[in-house]
């Protein structure tokens, strides 16, 4: 789990509202951002990745903030942001619709397409970014830029994710499918439809995968009997998604913490210990989800390179 925090504490004042456009950029998606008022501009970002999920813990002075249609042409992010307001007020706009942003309320915005965003007064919200490809089975049409009000549903959203980045990376790894589950049936609140049985099917497959991926015997026969369905009634709930994807993404997530955390343990070893058949099988599923091997990946070259300013990506005034 990697974690970076930015502040405008940690540049001059007359550096630190390019600095803060910069960061948004990297943290989030390719943006243009203004301030709003001519006082000294300061603004925090507390950023945890944990498996190409970004959450973020954001607080900032006023600003203006816009995604156009040249930066997504530039970028070619497709992340579904979902926004939790803290403190503090603003409005979200994007696909002819508007949402007024007030402590506890929960909207999503979809990258890409342009939305934009105003602030009127010093905020904090906590932002989770995910990839649109670990979503696949929820479209956002109508779902966005609608406000959740602050809600039992909606506060065990909120807490979920503040919780999972305190947490080691395995546990984190571990429990993530099951906070994008919790973001996949607020986004249909946020549509007016309600989860399925297949969605709740689903969770309850996510969440046997999750407990049983280091057994070496887990396979598809394993999985409907401990969730009591048939073969048949699991790839259908499944039918967007691979089983054995699945399977292999979880002993990954596993590795990953070993290799990290345990540097002098043999492949072999781990390969074992996270349900994996041999080193030869445990180094084509490494690096076909993390696109390095595992060696790679435990000397740490795999790290970000420290902020450096984009200016040319994340330009301050692009408003086309």
């Amino acid at each position: 789990m990697e974690r970076t925090v930015w502040s405008t504490a940690d540049v001059p004042d007359t550096e630190a509202f390019g600095y803060w456009a910069d960061v948004i950029c990297d943290a989030f998606v390719h943006v243009s951002a203004q301030p709003v008022t001519p006082e000294a501009f300061q603004g925090k970002l507390a950023h945890t990745t944990v498996d190409r999920v970004g959450i973020s813990a954001v607080s900032s002075r006023a600003q203006r903030v816009r995604r156009t249609r040249s930066q997504i042409a530039r970028g070619h992010e497709d992340s579904v942001l979902a926004n939790i307001q803290l403190t503090g007020h603003g409005r979200l706009a994007q696909d002819d619709r508007v949402a007024v942003l007030s402590p506890g309320t929960l909207t999503f915005v979809d990258s890409s397409r342009p939305y934009s965003l105003d602030f009127v007064d010093p905020f904090s919200q906590f932002v989770i970014r995910v990839p649109r490809s670990l979503m696949p089975r929820r479209s956002l049409t109508g779902a966005t830029a609608v406000a959740l009000g602050p809600s039992e549903p909606v506060r065990l959203v909120t807490d979920f994710f503040a919780g999972l980045e305190r947490l080691d990376l395995a546990t984190a790894a571990q429990l993530l499918p099951h906070g994008l589950g919790l973001l996949e049936c607020a986004v249909g609140w946020a549509a007016g439809t309600a989860p399925t049985n297949a969605a709740l099917t689903r969770e309850r497959v996510h969440r046997f995968v999750s407990r049983h991926a280091r057994e070496p015997g887990l396979d598809v026969d394993a999985i409907a009997a401990g969730c009591g369905i048939s073969r048949r009634t699991l790839y259908r709930v499944m039918a967007d998604e691979s089983v054995t994807g699945l399977i292999r993404g979880q002993r990954v997530a596993f590795a990953r913490q070993m290799l990290r955390s345990n540097p002098s343990c043999p492949l072999d070893v781990v390969a074992r210990a996270c349900g994996f058949a041999g080193v030869a099988q445990f180094h084509r599923a490494f690096r076909t989800i993390t696109g390095m091997t595992p060696a790679t990946y435990r000397s740490g070259t795999d790290r970000h390179r420290p902020w450096h300013r984009q200016s040319l990506q994340c330009g301050h005034g692009d408003t086309r």
